[in-house]
C-alpha cells in the first residue's frame, strides 16, 4: 500500500495513504493515531492533500477534540492501574449496586475485553460488560450498566427502552452521545 505523510499549516501531520476500497477521498481523524487521509485511485496525492488543507479548519477542530479526550483517557488509565480480577470485581460490585438500587434482576454477569461494544444483554438476562469501561467517567460507567440493566425488561431501543433509562439517568441519549466519543478513542488504543 502506498502512502505518504506530510505535514498541513495549522493541523500537523497528515497520513496521505491510498486504499483500493476508498471510492471518494476519505479524511479521519483518529484519536492516538491522528489524521489519514484515504486517496482512491485515479486520485493523485496532490489533489487528496487539497481537500485536506481545504479542510483544515474542520481536521483542527476534530484533532483537538480527540486530544482532549486522548488526555482524558491516559489520566484515567494512571488512576485505574488494576488488575484483571479488581476490574472484574468493581464492574460487577457497581453491576449489583445498581440492580439492587432500581430493582432490576440478571441472571450471570461475563467480563471481557470487547472490540464492538461496550455491554450487551442477552435474551437470558445474561449481561456482557466490557472490561474498558473502568476507564470511563463515573457517570459514563454507571450509564452504561443501567442502558444493560434495562434491557432486561426491554429487549430493543425503541421509546419503551428510553422511556425506562430515563427513570434511572437524566437525557440518557446525551450520555449515548458522549459514549460514543470515548469509544472511538478506546477501541483505537486496541
Amino acid at each position: 500500500m502506498q502512502s505518504k505523510k506530510v505535514v498541513l499549516d495549522g493541523v500537523g501531520e497528515i497520513l496521505l495513504e491510498r486504499s483500493a476500497r476508498a471510492r471518494h477521498i476519505n479524511l479521519s481523524v483518529k484519536p492516538f493515531r491522528g489524521i489519514r487521509v484515504a486517496v482512491p485511485k485515479g486520485v493523485s496525492f496532490q489533489e487528496a492533500f487539497a481537500v485536506a488543507r481545504d479542510k483544515s479548519p474542520w481536521l483542527a477542530r476534530h484533532l483537538a477534540r480527540m486530544a482532549r479526550l486522548e488526555q482524558m483517557v491516559r489520566e484515567r488509565e494512571i488512576e485505574t492501574d488494576l488488575t484483571p480480577s479488581q476490574v472484574r470485581s468493581v464492574l460487577v460490585e457497581r453491576l449489583d449496586l445498581l440492580a439492587e438500587r432500581y430493582g432490576f434482576r440478571y441472571n450471570r454477569v461475563f467480563v471481557r475485553h470487547q472490540r464492538t461494544r461496550w455491554g450487551s444483554c442477552s435474551h437470558k438476562n445474561n449481561i456482557n460488560l466490557n472490561a474498558r469501561l473502568v476507564l470511563l467517567p463515573e457517570a459514563l460507567m454507571e450509564y452504561t450498566i443501567l442502558h444493560e440493566l434495562v434491557h432486561t425488561r426491554v429487549k430493543n431501543h425503541g421509546p419503551a427502552f428510553w422511556k425506562e433509562l430515563a427513570k434511572c439517568v437524566p437525557d440518557p441519549k446525551a450520555l449515548d452521545r458522549q459514549l460514543n466519543d470515548y469509544w472511538t478513542l478506546l477501541v483505537s488504543r486496541g
